[in-house]
């Protein structure tokens, strides 16, 4: 069976949840005969509210769009879950890193330091939107930082902030024995800090080449990008013995897509538009903390 999930930063009150309901069936949405109280519950956890309600039926990505919209007017978000996870058996969970795991793009930070942001930040915003190959537009923002210092990287490291709600993962998936890794469009030594920190059991991410301590602005090695991130999910999923069904997959831009629509569970964190038309699950008024409703054991 079906379930819709319902998460906000306050209450939602059953009248919210029939009002708008009411709201696309004027718009001949022909599902929301199905609506029983029997079928809602209730959830609290890490700060959020949280409201399960289970269908009969599938919708497809159309009618799920809608009904999202009618719930956003009170800044509820809105997820379609086929499938909630077991408690019983292990599942993966796969990040994006750059505005997904942590609230900054590395590369634009690592811009600032070297003098050449404008030039930098330009290129990711359009290559984020779905403007620009990202292959391309790696390569570009890369050639920027020829010559800056490989000690630059643990400085941009120390500046670095996990994303709302993202403290919160790093407590419940372990606790729930879940795998957690990151793919990242972003680079190795960031990753390798921060996987000393956080309970990461894998990631992927792109080398930079070094000359004399300093970088030549080249990429060195394979570039993590939108098919080499599915390729690693799916990789990842077979070694760890993981059904797809049972993989969730999160980010925030356009490269991120392939992934997201791999595993079983694709959902996009404040993602950029490029990225929502491609998908069909995304967090637009919450945070991180409402991956915690993934669960069938949360309700």
């Amino acid at each position: 069976m079906n379930s819709i999930l319902l998460i906000s930063q306050n209450p939602i009150p059953n009248n919210h949840i029939f009002d708008s309901f009411q709201d696309v069936k004027v718009k001949s949405f022909t599902s929301t005969d199905t609506i029983d109280p029997k079928t809602i519950s209730h959830s609290v956890r890490y700060g959020l509210h949280s409201v399960r309600i289970f269908i009969e039926e599938s919708w497809n990505r159309n009618q799920i769009v809608t009904i999202r919209e009618t719930f956003a007017k009170y800044q509820i978000d809105l997820l379609y879950i086929p499938s909630l996870l077991p408690n019983n058996q292990t599942s993966l969970f796969v990040f994006d890193m750059d505005s997904t795991v942590i609230k900054e793009e590395v590369i634009d930070e690592l811009a600032r330091k070297h003098g050449v942001f404008e030039e930098v930040a330009s290129v990711t915003k359009k290559a984020m939107e779905g403007g620009m190959g990202f292959d391309e537009a790696l390569r570009l923002r890369v050639e920027h930082l020829a010559g800056l210092s490989i000690q630059s990287f643990k400085e941009v490291y120390d500046l670095l902030h996990l994303n709302d709600g993202m403290e919160t993962v790093f407590q419940f998936l372990p606790s729930n024995g879940c795998k957690l890794g990151i793919l990242s469009g972003g680079f190795s030594p960031v990753l390798e800090l921060f996987s000393k920190k956080y309970p990461v059991d894998f990631f992927r991410a792109n080398g930079l080449e070094e000359k004399g301590g300093f970088f030549t602005g080249q990429i060195l090695g394979e570039i993590i990008n939108r098919e080499k991130k599915e390729i690693y999910l799916r990789k990842y999923a077979n070694e760890f013995s993981i059904p797809l069904e049972h993989v969730v997959a999160v980010g925030d831009g356009a490269n991120d897509a392939l992934m997201l629509n791999a595993a079983g569970i694709g959902i996009g964190i404040h993602a950029k538009q490029g990225l929502k038309d491609q998908i069909t699950n995304w967090i637009d008024f919450t945070n991180l903390s409402a991956l915690v409703f993934l669960f069938e054991n949360t309700f």
